[in-house]
């Protein structure tokens, strides 16, 4: 691809391959949580009392649709209990409150639940007999995977017990012709990525959380992530779940068949349902082959419209090769810059695009690349670029994407919001909000997927402000609702979003999943307060 970059007209910048100084900086460390600890009373007493003003949006008598509703009538856990949940998961039970305090708070430090109790199985007939017990003795249970959520849907709200499939982490078959893999819920991402890996083949999903997060917990939200433009959502590559009901029954589904039109599809009614329907327990999963060829280039953008220019550009010219096209704006440079160090690759730009292409023939790969950036660059829709080819270069070209989210934590307190909307709209939000909100805010900035159409606008300021939110919010799901978009686009309801969920569905589709809820689960013991609105029309 050498001679591309002497076709440089009306660059300001040659595109250039990314020079061997780019490199990952290390993680940096979480900010600390901005609420004190709550004196958390002995197992038998009241806890949790202090969840709803912790949760509340705003001060005085009227909570934020986001707060935690009040504590439902669920039974509290007594000694009896934690006898039985020892005696079922020896050394697996744990009521230390150190031990608990990484499971009781979300990744974002913005929601703290009260769980005194966590449970660890590590087969399905445990969690079986967990979810039996807890829906004989009205127990509410959290479903959690490596709580990596961002809409507090992972933690409890009050004490909840907490299930952790972390020890669910076992490979049960992979087949190497089929390339379908199914595995325990609580793999964590990234192991099975390096795992296929070694068979050459790959997940047909990636997150900027795959350190942490598990398969189990991507299904149960429907993850989208960096690859679905290419290979679609989880609703499509999931062949198979094995589900625990809340009476305790054991649903295997886990089929490894890609075609079976025999019934209704159970397994979609658990993807995406946040573990209030179900806890999964087992995924079979369709995994594409390894490419041979992988080359990422980042390119900068004087505007919007430029950048969607080079979007329809890319899908004509790169075809079948395209594996991501994302965007990130000026504000999320600057924060990568300032907070994690992290050097800008190019020249500076208000728009920045990550394009990633995945083939079985470099040479044909290199050429389409060569053909597509020619053009981009003659039609002048990109000002600046850069071009990796080898893993650690890749590697610190996807951080600049990857990242934003982890620099946002070092900015003050982060509103976020996964915006579904028509592709040529999904700026117009960004620059709508920064216009509404004026210097209320001390950052407004938009990253995301390009070719799904989701928008992650984020809005800091240096500390919790219940005014800002007011302002936020319901703008923001108003502006969405009148562009036909979703309030979701890939990180669920939980929490946070729950009462909101009208801007995206109708009554009767809200009503609809109340009914699939009380038939499931008619003790509602099954991750409380979440996914669903607090009054069903």
């Amino acid at each position: 691809m050498a001679g591309i970059f002497h076709t440089t007209l009306g660059l300001r910048t040659a595109l250039r391959y990314l020079s061997p100084h780019c490199t990952l900086s290390s993680p940096a460390r979480l900010l600390p949580l901005d609420f004190p600890r709550p004196f958390l009373s002995p197992i038998s007493g009241r806890c949790g009392v202090c969840s709803r003003k912790l949760h509340a949006g705003a001060d005085g008598p009227k909570p934020s649709p986001a707060a935690a509703p009040e504590r439902l009538p669920f039974s509290r856990v007594t000694q009896e209990d934690l006898a039985f949940f020892r005696k079922t998961l020896p050394g697996r039970a744990i009521t230390d409150p150190d031990l608990l305090e990484a499971n009781n708070v979300d990744w974002l430090q913005s929601v703290r639940g009260f769980s005194e109790v966590l449970l660890r199985p590590q087969t399905t007939e445990e969690v079986s007999q967990i979810l039996r017990y807890c829906n004989s003795r009205n127990l509410a249970v959290n479903p959690q995977g490596g709580n990596t959520g961002l809409v507090g849907g992972s933690v409890p709200v009050y004490d909840e017990i907490i299930l952790s499939t972390a020890l669910m982490n076992n490979i049960l078959t992979f087949d190497s012709v089929s390339g379908i893999l199914t595995c325990q819920a609580g793999c964590v991402l990234e192991n099975l990525s390096l795992y296929l890996e070694e068979r050459d083949y790959i997940m047909p999903l990636d997150l900027g959380a795959k350190g942490s997060c598990h398969i189990g917990g991507n299904v149960a939200t429907n993850a989208g992530g960096l690859r679905l433009l290419r290979y679609g959502s989880l609703r499509g590559t999931v062949l198979g779940l094995e589900v625990v009901l809340a009476d305790g029954r054991v649903l295997d589904c886990l089929a490894t068949l890609r075609k079976d039109n025999t019934g209704y599809d159970l397994k979609q009614l658990f993807i995406g349902s946040e573990g209030t329907l179900g806890v999964i327990t087992a995924v079979s999963i369709l995994c594409p082959r390894k490419p041979k060829a992988v080359n990422v280039v980042f390119l900068g953008c004087e505007t919007f419209e430029q950048l969607l220019q080079t979007f329809q550009l890319c899908r004509g010219m790169l075809g079948e090769i395209l594996s991501a096209f994302e965007f990130l704006d000026r504000g999320c440079m600057s924060l990568l810059n300032t907070h994690l160090k992290l050097p800008n690759p190019i020249t500076d730009c208000p728009f920045y695009i990550v394009i990633e292409t995945a083939g079985s023939n470099p040479t044909h790969d290199e050429e389409k690349l060569h053909n597509f950036l020619e053009e981009a660059m003659t039609s002048s829709m990109v000002t600046d670029g850069t071009v990796a080819t080898e893993d650690t270069k890749i590697k610190a070209l996807w951080s600049m994407r990857e990242r934003v989210t982890e620099a946002l934590t070092h900015d003050g307190f982060t509103y976020k919001y996964d915006i579904s909307l028509p592709v040529e709209r999904i700026y117009q939000l960004v620059t709508d909000m920064k216009e509404h909100l004026g210097d209320r805010a001390k950052n407004v900035v938009g990253y995301g997927h390009v070719g799904d159409g989701n928008l992650h606008l984020n809005i800091t300021s240096p500390a919790k402000d219940p005014a800002l939110l007011a302002a936020i919010e319901p703008f923001v799901y108003e502006w969405t609702a009148g562009c036909h978009g979703s309030i979701s686009a890939e990180h669920g309801l939980g929490l946070k979003k729950r009462n909101y969920i009208y801007y995206s569905k109708p009554s009767q589709a809200v009503a609809l999943m109340g009914n699939i809820k009380a038939m499931l689960d008619p003790k509602g013991i099954l991750n409380p307060y979440k996914t669903l609105p607090d009054n069903l029309k």
